[in-house]
């Protein structure tokens, strides 16, 4: 699924004291099956940039586009229904529910779009078993290993079968195995033609081989610092 950005702003508190312009004027194009990365300090405009390619923000200036649909003229609703169907978020702090089993955290997102609890149960799983965590399916969250927390978090992201996974600060709190064992799983959405979306400071990710394009995010603007793919930004 292809995405565009065109002349994207996004200003917080326009017209007031408080104004902050978070995104100014960017543009950027990535093709479905790309690994593309965004670094930047904290405060650079990553995180508002992720929430408008993942179509949970709307810009206040600019076209947004994903799969040939203009999210940035969405009314909030239709924008939920897109998310839904076409998104998977993996967040910085996993935000899973510690109570509860691996399973049931994996199902989660197909609670809204109404899929019956046998067939919640057959996607969870196979992605259980393409991420070895079979054998913790039953176990609380609380209970299980960093790596395991991962790779739930990486499960309920995949469990609608998303064409875009957004990733924000995903190996933040990880060793340098737990991040190796990250990318391995990136490289295995990108055989799947997924299209992939890090915001990391990570020299893990970032330097890694299956990531195409890394962009440096400085005070609401973007710049490229590797490109070996078809990602561009004008």
């Amino acid at each position: 699924m292809d995405i565009v950005l065109k002349d994207v702003s996004k200003i917080y508190n326009k017209g007031l004291v408080s104004e902050v312009v978070a995104l100014a004027a960017v543009s950027l194009s990535v093709s479905r099956g790309e690994v593309v990365c965004f670094k930047g300090p904290s405060g650079s405009g990553k995180s508002t940039l992720l929430s408008i390619l993942g179509a949970v923000f709307t810009p206040t200036e600019g076209l947004a586009t994903i799969g040939g649909k203009k999210v940035s003229r969405m009314p909030d609703h239709f924008l939920t229904q897109f998310r839904q169907k076409n998104m998977g978020f993996v967040p910085q702090h996993f935000n899973l529910f510690d109570h509860m089993s691996v399973l049931e955290n994996i199902c989660l997102p197909l609670l809204p779009l109404g899929v019956p609890p046998k067939q919640q149960r057959v996607r969870a799983q196979l992605l259980m078993a393409d991420l070895h965590l079979e054998h913790r399916a039953k176990f609380p969250v609380r209970q299980i290993s960093g790596g395991e927390t991962q790779r739930t978090a990486i499960a309920r992201a995949l469990i609608n079968d998303p064409s875009i996974i957004i990733a924000d600060e995903p190996t933040a709190h990880l060793d340098k195995v737990l991040s190796e064992e990250f990318i391995e799983i990136v490289v295995q959405l990108k055989m799947a033609g997924k299209t992939v979306l890090i915001a990391s400071h990570d020299p893990v990710v970032i330097e890694s081989s299956v990531v195409d394009v890394v962009f440096s995010v400085e005070e609401g603007r973007l710049y490229r610092q590797k490109h070996s793919s078809g990602a561009t930004c004008f």
